[in-house]
């Protein structure tokens, strides 16, 4: 048998554990926590539907190439909290091991086109690459707004750390950026998102 589809398989076999991995989030019609592939398609769909909202011209294929991606180096790594600024700390480390480890699965050619890919999307530097992580950081803030801040309850998180983390969406999407501070706006006044002020006091 072909051994670059036997190779291709066995990475498509494997990729499968990211039904496993769980994220901190919960789905918006449900109680249970949201797992990686929901996640990854969840922002494709964002892609198709928002990419006019994009500051520029984007090449919507390499966007969805890199959001099915961009996450498949946590079936190793693991779900690194956003606001987890120890586990920040060896995060790139332990998904490039991973991203070595997946990728290398695949035929040479594939796994350069993947590896590329995913080292775009952690660069942030490019237009696409850019519009990719503002789907990335918007999505979650919309699971949450509608959790009536589930996650941010569950850690404590302020909205000034909300704020600061999620500011780089106006890199990819300064509509998309109003957006999500109309939500953060909102979910302050509804009392579901606590100031840091207000957390210390509380």
């Amino acid at each position: 048998m072909n051994e670059a589809l036997l190779a291709e398989m066995q990475f498509l076999i494997e990729i499968d554990k990211l039904k496993t991995i769980e994220r901190k989030t919960r789905i918006m019609h449900g109680d249970r926590l949201e797992n990686d592939a929901e996640h990854s398609w969840h922002l494709a769909m964002m892609a198709l539907i928002l990419h006019r909202h994009a500051n520029h011209d984007i090449d919507l294929l390499k966007v969805f190439k890199m959001l099915l991606v961009h996450d498949l180096v946590e079936i190793d790594a693991g779900d690194t909290f956003a606001y987890d600024l120890k586990g920040h700390e060896d995060k790139h480390e332990r998904e490039l091991q991973a991203a070595r480890r997946l990728f290398g699965m695949l035929p040479p050619e594939q796994a350069d086109e993947l590896m590329g890919l995913w080292v775009e999307f952690e660069a942030k530097e490019t237009q696409e690459a850019q519009f990719a992580a503002s789907l990335d950081r918007l999505q979650p803030l919309i699971h949450n707004y509608r959790n009536e801040g589930d996650t941010w309850q569950k850690y404590g998180i302020t909205s000034e750390q909300v704020t600061n983390r999620n500011r780089e969406i106006e890199n990819g999407s300064e509509a998309l950026w109003g957006y999500a501070q109309e939500l953060i706006r909102s979910a302050v006044e509804r009392g579901i998102l606590r100031s840091e002020y207000e957390q210390q006091n509380h």
